[in-house]
């Protein structure tokens, strides 16, 4: 039924300015609109709506997954920039590469706390 509907993430800030800027300058992902209830980036394939909200509980998990050519360079660039990562109890992945995979797609997620 909704299989070829194009899909948006939903995420709420309770600080818009400064995940307009975590959205577009520090992750790169397109700026496309906003409004007065939120703002909407573009990445490759999907889009993400961060609604303006009063509070924000954040999730106990990961909220986005990027499929990236390079884990490593990618979370170094990410950590230079001021990104950091969250280590949850139930997963154990590094985020460093632990090897060739050939068959295997590498991605990371990470949550986001602004």
């Amino acid at each position: 039924m909704l299989g070829s509907s194009n899909i948006t993430v939903l995420v709420g800030t309770a600080k818009p300015e400064i995940a307009k800027a975590f959205y577009g300058e520090t992750l790169g992902l397109k700026f496309v609109t906003e409004d007065q209830f939120a703002a909407i980036f573009e990445g490759k394939n999907l889009k993400i709506r961060v609604s303006k909200t009063p509070t924000v509980v954040p999730a106990p998990y990961a909220i986005l997954s990027f499929d990236v050519a390079n884990m490593e360079t990618t979370v170094d660039a990410l950590v230079a920039k001021g990104v950091l990562f969250a280590r949850f109890g139930f997963c154990r992945r590094t985020l460093k590469a632990s090897g060739p995979r050939p068959t295997a797609r590498r991605s990371h997620g990470f949550t986001i706390r602004i």
